[in-house]
């Protein structure tokens, strides 16, 4: 819904005059860079930085906990609400105070010991948190156990601090769906202009880590739904190689392509807690073709780590927006200016084409995932079946399709078992068209370490009355996406107060590489901004740059 609030008085509104809030409010009162007023903020502190602050005595685990549930309260849930956290955890100020008393007698278990985590609602938490993909129909039930992931947080010392809203299902009910929108959560707000969409479908997870409520999140992607709501809220977004983080206890669409993935606002972070994440799991087949052991990704980052790159830019994904194309092209002479070699252009027309496969292989899959993780949850569970979930969406159709409906569960109900001829045909395409006839063929042929592309276009106005994804256009994500391999964006600056990003992509398991690029690339440019919280876009004046 568009906020409909002059400049003026929006900056007025009493409930945002908080003192969290006061640095950014100031900075866009008087048309200053909001990253100046909040160099100096705690809330927009990284995870490294927060450790050190951690170590040294500055702060306690708790203090910090406090601090993120203030801000949720003043920003999130008031001020511009942003409805990007759908559920904080009870009892993340008890495990503050556990972790606190622990690192004065044991000292910390690790850089992440104490840090405040967020974790998209897809992912299950057997503690006294829902896991509902943003469903009523899941509300009530409880998952028996962790997900992996959430047990290497836990023993990593990190705290869970609350869930995140989401695009409902992971955007996989209706091919009408809105970003970012799911009926227990509603609607989640772009932070830098509130009525553009976030993108997703984690939606919530970028939101939470771009506005300062925590220095990271964990969000889940299959196709995009990782780098784009990463590239439109101006952070970094990590998808990994499907396999390197188990995917035992997420709520599935397809077990070829989901994966788990760090949100944060530095690579370092994101490079810091993928260490934490990865990790093989007997439970989730796709790990044992993971390293035995992840290495400390921090290692592999060098300021200086273009210096000698051969990068491949995939010209098929400019020419959505004249825009777009300048600031990207602005981002090419970077790495060119630090040290990389551009072989450009790379790729053809028919690089990475899938045309139906990929939403065959999806539809087959989500049926099959997720009647067996609906069939897990036991008798607390609602709805026990695909089948008996579109049943509900049909009784509570007020709630749940207000704005759109369920088609892609239609379509997925009416697919046969994973031995179809049709499922294995889409399938075994989808690996060829984008490993060995797409990115590895292109990577062997020129050589290359990696390939850039703009992640996307600028976000676009959200509009739940005629729905549509509100993404703002365009779009990378496929080829690393349909081929398991891992993808990573970083900000590449703004267009009139919106960011967007740089995609590195590259073959399976390259993610030191991919992290050593990105991170020599932002060192180089340092395109991070806090958001202002504009109630929307206007050109006209000084403040929309």
């Amino acid at each position: 819904m568009r906020v409909n609030l002059d400049r003026r008085r929006f900056l007025a509104t009493p409930v945002l005059m908080s003192p969290l809030m006061a640095p950014m409010i100031a900075a866009a009162a008087e048309g200053q860079s909001a990253s100046q007023a909040t160099r100096s903020d705690a809330a927009f502190r990284t995870a490294s930085e927060l450790e050190a602050a951690l170590t040294s005595g500055d702060e306690t685990t708790l203090g910090l906990v406090e601090k993120a549930l203030e801000r949720i309260a003043m920003i999130d849930r008031a001020g511009p609400t942003l409805r990007s956290v759908i559920e904080i955890n009870p009892e993340a100020k008890a495990i503050a105070e556990k972790l606190d008393a622990e690192r004065k007698s044991q000292g910390p278990r690790g850089p992440w010991h104490g840090i405040p985590v967020l974790v998209k609602d897809n992912i299950a938490t057997a503690d006294r948190m829902e896991t509902t993909a943003g469903s009523l129909a899941l509300i009530g039930s409880r998952p028996a156990r962790d997900a992996f992931l959430i047990q290497r947080l836990r023993a990593a010392g990190a705290v869970i601090l609350g869930k995140t809203n989401l695009s409902e299902w992971a955007n996989f009910r209706s091919t009408r769906s809105t970003s970012g929108w799911s009926a227990r959560g509603g609607q989640v707000k772009n932070p830098y202009i509130l009525d553009r969409n976030p993108s997703g479908s984690s939606s919530g997870s970028a939101v939470a880590v771009a506005a300062g409520l925590v220095p990271a999140a964990i969000g889940t992607e299959t196709d995009g739904s990782i780098v784009s709501p990463a590239s439109h809220c101006g952070i970094v977004g990590l998808k990994p190689t499907v396999g390197l983080i188990s995917r035992t206890g997420m709520i599935p669409i397809s077990q070829t392509q989901d994966t788990a993935g760090p949100m944060t606002r530095t690579v370092r972070d994101a490079a810091s807690l993928l260490t934490v994440l990865a990790g093989p799991d007997r439970n989730d087949p796709a790990t044992r073709s993971a390293p035995a052991t992840a290495p400390d990704y921090t290692k592999v980052l060098d300021k200086n780590g273009l210096k000698g790159a051969r990068i491949g830019v995939l010209r098929r994904y400019f020419g959505f927006s004249p825009l777009v194309d300048s600031k990207i092209e602005e981002a090419l002479k970077v790495l060119r200016h630090q040290g990389a070699i551009l072989i450009d252009p790379v790729g053809d027309d028919d690089f990475c084409h899938f045309g139906a496969n990929e939403i065959t292989v999806m539809l087959y899959e989500f049926k099959a995932g997720l009647n067996d993780y609906l069939a897990s949850l036991g008798e607390s569970a609602r709805v026990k079946s695909l089948d008996e979930l579109i049943a509900f969406n049909e009784v509570n159709r007020d709630r749940e399709m207000p704005f759109f409906g369920q088609e892609l569960f239609h379509r997925a109900q009416e697919c046969g078992p994973l031995t179809d001829r049709a499922y294995k045909e889409a399938l075994a395409n989808c690996r060829r068209l984008s490993r060995s006839e797409g990115i590895d063929r292109v990577m062997d042929e020129h050589k290359l370490d990696a390939l850039v592309a703009p992640t996307n276009g600028p976000a676009g106005v959200t509009d739940l009355l005629y729905s549509g994804r509100g993404s703002g256009g365009g779009g990378c994500s496929s080829p690393a996406a349909v081929a398991g391999y891992p993808h990573i964006t970083v900000p590449a600056g703004m267009i009139h107060g919106l960011p967007i990003g740089l995609s590195f992509f590259g073959r399976a398991w390259s993610e030191p590489v991919l992290l050593r690029l990105a991170y020599a690339y932002e060192q180089a440019t340092q395109h991070f901004q806090p958001p202002k919280f504009l109630p929307y876009l206007d050109l006209g004046h000084p403040a929309a740059p």
